[in-house]
């Protein structure tokens, strides 16, 4: 579109008007009339031409930009990026702006056309959805200005280089802070919790509130008072949680951009949130051939920034996972009874089977809640209708998988083995459910 003359750019609109005047040119050795006419038609557009660039270039300044980041971006979801802009210019202009945005996006064709009005000061936004997490770069900021006639632009390129990281969910961890302290477990889906007995510890006693539980009214107290009273209970509290991130190889699997190891390590950062507001101690480790990025369960102010920039720097190169490893750590490392959400993935009854005589030791000192992953693709394939014979045998062999996913459930569940089968979107909101419910019914 742009021919580069310096910091002048030569636009297709002073290239269509010289090949009108090329074209008529032709023309007028059948038409001799037609050479005076065109002559004239060569010299306006030359005209114009300097008239424009004269009206771009007199202005010194002419535009102001800059770009204003946020300190981090959050993995997975949409990051604003605002451009501000001040034009100089006491005349209407029309600006292309072409962001290098960080190459991570691989976004070739960026650009923002907009109109600004003479001598004002804008503000434009654009978002951006990191699907990994690491250090993004920005380079320069480059503007094209071009006046009503259009036939030549003048750019301005700020140098405004930045780098900004991408950390695992933050905007997620926020989302469902509420639910850390809210007692109403009925947003976002969540489902309603059955209490079993009295695991909790006692609090204090209070006024009756429609809505509270009838068979916790203290009948002395009520006899004493002359109204009704009940006894209030509180959960328990200090109980330590491990989030344990599986980054072998089958974590490598992609969904919506993003890879399973990226679910689960933004899931792992919303539910250490939701413990800490629990009051009970967040940890986390990951493991492949080897147990590493380890955060003791603790509970102190610092912890979530410590679980952050351990979720922000685990690498990977998917090897194949070390469950044997894994345990010996586990049982050496983890002497209390603690909670442990396993983040993992298995496709097949032999997978389950090779590691399950770790996860059956695992779940004899802790409770272990094993957390894979429903293949999405397969559903897909499974509700389409078959109209050949290969898609009659693709069908039947995709219904085979997503059956032997309900299958590994059961076998999980026959040790004793909590389990949650789940899709990446609602991975973290089926791990905040389950955490709950395990807190509700006094398991841990």
């Amino acid at each position: 579109m742009f021919k580069r003359l310096g910091p002048l750019y030569i636009r297709n609109r002073f290239f269509y008007a010289c090949l009108v005047v090329i074209i008529l040119f032709v023309m007028s050795f059948v038409f001799p009339r037609l050479f005076n006419i065109v002559k004239l038609l060569l010299l306006v557009v030359f005209t114009f031409t300097m008239l424009d660039a004269l009206i771009l270039f007199t202005t010194k300044r002419g535009l102001k930009a800059s770009r204003q980041l946020p300190e981090k971006f959050s993995n997975g979801d949409q990051n604003a990026v605002q451009l501000n802009l001040e034009n100089f210019y006491t005349f209407p202009v029309f600006v292309r702006i072409i962001d290098e945005i960080p190459e991570q996006f691989q976004v070739r064709d960026f650009e923002i056309r907009r109109k600004l009005q003479p001598t004002s000061i804008s503000q434009l936004e654009y978002e951006l959805r990191p699907v990994t997490r690491g250090e993004y770069h920005f380079g320069s900021l480059n503007i094209y200005v071009s006046s009503a006639l259009g036939l030549i632009s003048r750019r301005f390129k700020i140098d405004d280089h930045a780098m900004v990281p991408t950390y695992p969910s933050f905007i997620q961890l926020r989302k469902y802070d509420l639910l850390a302290i809210s007692n109403n477990l009925y947003q976002y889906g969540i489902k309603k919790i059955r209490r079993i007995g009295h695991t909790m510890e006692f609090e204090q006693i209070k006024d009756y509130v429609l809505g509270d539980d009838l068979r916790t009214i203290n009948w002395k107290a009520t006899a004493k008072k002359r109204q009704l009273m009940v006894n209030q209970f509180q959960d328990e509290k200090s109980q330590p949680v491990y989030s344990v991130i599986d980054k072998g190889r089958v974590m490598k699997m992609p969904f919506d951009g993003l890879t399973l190891l990226d679910y689960a390590i933004n899931a792992a950062l919303v539910i250490s949130n939701v413990v800490l507001k629990k009051h009970d101690k967040a940890g986390i480790f990951s493991f492949s051939k080897r147990v590493e990025n380890i955060v003791a369960a603790e509970r102190r102010t610092s912890q979530m920034n410590l679980i952050m920039e351990t979720l922000y720097n685990i690498n990977t190169d998917f090897f194949e996972s070390d469950y044997s490893r894994l345990y010996a750590d586990i049982k050496r490392q983890i002497t209390n009874r603690s909670l442990i959400l396993l983040y993992t993935n298995f496709e097949t009854m032999d997978g389950l089977k090779r590691q399950l005589p770790y996860l059956k030791g695992i779940a004899k000192n802790h409770l272990l809640v094993v957390i894979f992953f429903k293949n999405t693709e397969l559903n897909t394939l499974i509700d389409q209708r078959a109209e050949t014979i290969q898609q009659v045998y693709d069908k039947v062999i995709a219904e085979k998988f997503a059956f032997e996913k309900r299958l590994i459930v059961n076998e999980l569940k026959k040790y004793g083995i909590f389990s949650i089968l789940t899709t990446p979107e609602d991975l973290t909101l089926d791990t905040i459910n389950t955490y709950l419910e395990i807190k509700a019914r006094g398991l841990l």
